[in-house]
């Protein structure tokens, strides 16, 4: 698959999942209307939406409708809002910028960020048990476990834990796979989930590639974060190391971080064996990984 054929594929994904996430907030009226708009800024104000990409893609490799996998994709991009939502408040990162806008603490306040958060969170498990689906169990497992507190919030509890210390590759590798990995494991294992049984053996290999892919976001996310710039990034660049935070850059060096992330992507690729001739988006997404400039 080509550069052109690739970016004219995540565009169409990314507008389908957007069109079902705007006509999800226009059902009916809010309660709270600040609560609402602050929601709607987390969630529809920009974003990859590689997330639900990865839903579509892994469920179209083994032959799911692309209907089916509306409700997934919709969900996995709610629990990831929620996830930016939360990360950007003053207890956490104390981010004052993300996708090229305000963060929504100070787009609003504190506390309706929190609010938002957990509404968001929430709002994700809603839509996912609007499926009527025969595997909706597995699928509800899967978010709920990559979202909690073995999954992106543990993640989140390590990562600030390892502000100002010095952990080994491993260990990072470790709180990545929580953080960011946990969450892109989910959206390729659901997107198998509405295609195939949980006993398929090439979820397995989804599993794999989702595996080298997440560390490999993450490592080349801590690239931009070195080599990219605020405008481009949409978030402030130097962050990580202004507050301390170990990263693949600050442990390998510039070079050796690229060159660790272009070796899972290939281990990705490998992975797919499986899945045949289906699998060449999810190669070209996986390429994509460590192409991206933000």
């Amino acid at each position: 698959m080509n550069a052109e054929t690739l970016a004219a594929g995540l565009a169409a994904d990314r507008a389908r999942v957007d069109a079902r996430l705007e006509a999800l907030f226009g059902e009916g009226d809010a309660a709270v209307p600040r609560l609402d708009a602050a929601m709607r800024h987390g969630v529809l104000v920009g974003g990859k939406r590689l997330r639900p990409v990865l839903v579509y893609a892994a469920g179209r490799a083994l032959g799911a409708e692309q209907s089916a996998l509306d409700f997934p994709a919709m969900a996995i991009e709610l629990v990831h809002a929620y996830s930016l939502v939360h990360d950007d408040l003053p207890a956490m990162d104390d981010d004052d910028l993300r996708r090229g806008q305000p963060t929504v603490h100070r787009a609003y306040d504190e506390a309706t960020a929190i609010l938002a958060g957990d509404a968001l969170q929430a709002l994700a498990f809603e839509v996912l048990a609007r499926n009527s689906h025969s595997r909706l169990p597995a699928m509800v497992r899967t978010l709920a476990g990559a979202a909690g507190r073995d999954g992106m919030v543990a993640g989140q509890a390590l990562d600030l834990a390892a502000v100002g210390g010095h952990p080994d590759v491993c260990a990072l590798a470790t709180m990545h796979g929580h953080k960011t990995g946990a969450l892109i494991r989910a959206a390729v294992r659901l997107g198998g989930l509405v295609a195939v049984a949980e006993d398929d053996p090439r979820l397995d290999a989804l599993d794999a590639y989702a595996r080298a892919i997440g560390l490999a976001f993450q490592i080349h996310d801590d690239v931009l974060d070195v080599t990219g710039d605020t405008a481009t990034l949409g978030k402030v660049s130097g962050a990580d190391a202004a507050r301390d935070k170990p990263t693949y850059p600050a442990l390998l060096g510039l070079e050796g971080a690229r060159a660790r992330a272009a070796e899972l992507v290939e281990n990705a690729v490998a992975a797919l064996a499986p899945l045949g001739d289906g699998a060449a988006p999810l190669t070209a997404l996986a390429r994509y990984m460590i192409e991206r400039d933000h």
